[in-house]
């Protein structure tokens, strides 16, 4: 046997029974074996990874490191060595700085973003820069180990403008931030507190809106967790079998069951991006007031930038509703782990707390003893701090301080931009992507404004029966796997996408990210799986029975 005949024989043992990227792991094996004696380039439209950077703030926040090292060495400068940024003053002496160095990348942006701060915020000038300067430079623990004071307070207004508020006008809501390191140490985090502090327990029933991110399936069924989950499917169809990727109410109506403790929820979807409806968000707010009030929500809003005029849920519903929120798809910052935990003051979590058996409420009690001689008052939040780090390292918690100060000038960045230049030219590179996969596919794309564009769905079973009917349709399903069409694209292709199955979607689906990639790409991409698509209604009308005369 080859070397790919042994890599696709290995594929098909294992599809279904590992996570999609562990599969597609595989899958680039094969196609770099084919690239490697063809002429074509590898494509790798699996991952999620942006191919875009946001520059600008990240030229302001290496020309600040510039300014921060220099007040270093102003307190103690032996060669090598530096002291640590003296606070009186410093904000006068960054201007100073700003006026000498008034050509250095992103000098512009980066006194607006020191001008925010105090004209608009009315932060104390040498407290807030002496929090930036001390930050960038890394040298003392976060302090507070939940975040930063006047960062979470930047963080906060770009969250409320960009995912908690139609209006930036309207009151914010009373929510406070733990900075962590990307949406996945945020679910890692929220899974494990809410299991140290017994408001989910084993066997607990938890909903899960599908298709998601397979982490949110996975996670449960570790022997730590063992949930039980209940998916609430985005099954909607058009009147001609198009899935629109919503939840029809029927799926929805599960919510009013008061065995199911949470709802974990990925809005926009990921796959497809698709973000619910408003009907969708205000059913659910309606089920929880009158039938579910002490529903825990988890509402991942990742990918909510994408979307025009996004709400997430968690500002419908902000009592009963944790969310979580990484900076990397937008800001094209995956490297940098940039993400945050967000939860209302008054919130269902500490309200659960408060109403635990009185042996469950003591046990919590010993676990967080050492931190405060009240325990048992030590909110929900910040018992996820300390539960981050073991409890008892609770002091050495908390984001780096240099990522935090580049999480806060990303947002600075967005906030300043009133016109949204960089948030709209993300969204316009999505959607061109996606029209010219749908244009070399020969498919129309039907206007959707739920829909983020960052990954597309496509259902070949859909697309079978639309466009042939029911007899081609069951044909692919009787002769071919759902596997075949993703080993052919990386076997004669090299390009690797992901099974959507594994997102707890349909079976026959493949999930393609639309923002890893050249523009051109997507167009080789249409067309090789156009081939293919080909290649079954050739064999399909060669095998289908002579009519007769």
């Amino acid at each position: 046997m080859t070397k790919p005949d042994l890599i696709r024989l290995e594929i098909e043992k294992v599809y279904g029974q590992i996570s999609p990227f562990e599969l597609k792991d595989q899958l680039i094996s094969l196609a770099e074996d084919s690239r490697q004696k063809g002429t074509h380039t590898l494509l790798d439209a699996g991952r999620g990874n942006p191919n875009w950077t946001a520059a600008a703030p990240r030229e302001a926040f290496f020309t600040f490191g510039l300014f921060a090292v220099e007040e270093t060495r102003k307190v103690w400068n032996q060669g090598d060595l530096a002291g640590m940024p003296r606070h009186d003053g410093i904000a006068e002496r960054f201007y100073g700085y700003a006026q000498n160095h008034a050509d250095a990348p992103g000098m512009d942006l980066l006194r607006k973003m020191i001008d925010y701060g105090i004209q608009t915020k009315g932060f104390n000038p040498d407290d807030w820069v002496y929090e930036l300067a001390d930050g960038i430079i890394g040298d003392n623990y976060p302090l507070p180990d939940r975040m930063l004071v006047h960062v979470e307070k930047i963080v906060k207004d770009y969250l409320t403008q960009e995912l908690y508020s139609l209006n930036p006008q309207t009151p914010h809501l009373d929510y406070d931030i733990f900075a962590v390191e990307g949406a996945t140490a945020a679910m890692c985090y929220i899974f494990d507190s809410l299991i140290a502090n017994n408001l989910l327990a084993k066997k607990d029933s938890i909903a899960v809106m599908v298709p998601v991110f397979t982490p949110y399936l996975e996670i449960p069924h570790l022997p730590r967790y063992d949930f039980k989950i209940v998916p609430i499917n985005a099954s909607e169809v058009t009147s001609d079998g198009t899935h629109t990727w919503q939840y029809p109410e029927s799926e929805i109506e599960k919510l009013k069951d008061p065995e199911i403790k949470a709802l974990f929820i990925v809005n926009p979807s990921n796959p497809p991006s698709v973000a619910m409806r408003p009907e969708t968000v205000e059913h659910i707010r309606l089920i929880v007031n009158k039938h579910n009030p002490d529903l825990m929500i988890i509402s991942d809003d990742v990918y909510g930038t994408f979307v025009d005029n996004y709400h997430s849920l968690t500002a419908s519903l902000p009592f009963n509703t944790i969310g979580v929120y990484s900076f990397s798809k937008f800001f094209g910052v995956t490297g940098w782990r940039l993400g945050v935990i967000t939860l209302q003051q008054k919130n269902v979590f500490d309200h659960l707390l408060k109403k635990l058996p009185e042996k469950l409420q003591l046990k919590a009690k010993k676990r967080y003893e050492s931190l405060s001689t009240h325990p048992g008052d030590i909110r929900f939040l910040d018992r996820v701090v300390a539960d981050s780090r073991q409890v008892a390292l609770k002091h050495t918690s908390g984001l780096s301080t240099p990522q935090q100060v580049q999480m806060a000038f990303f947002a600075l960045f967005t906030l300043l931009d009133k016109d949204n230049r960089y948030k709209e030219l993300t969204k316009q590179i999505c959607r061109h992507r996606q029209k010219l996969l749908f244009d070399s596919l020969g498919l129309d794309l039907r206007p959707d404004p739920y829909d983020a564009a960052y990954y597309t769905e496509f259902d070949l079973l859909e697309w079978a029966t639309h466009y042939y009917g029911d007899d081609f349709a069951k044909y692919l399903h009787e002769q071919y796997k759902p596997i075949d069409i993703l080993v052919r694209l990386a076997e004669e292709s090299s390009i690797v996408l992901l099974n959507g199955g594994g997102f707890h979607g349909p079976e026959w689906s493949i999930r393609i990210s639309l923002a890893n990639l050249k523009d051109e790409d997507y167009s080789h991409i249409g067309q090789a799986l156009h081939r293919i698509l080909e290649m079954y209604i050739d064999n399909w009308k060669n095998s289908a029975p002579m009519p007769k005369n």
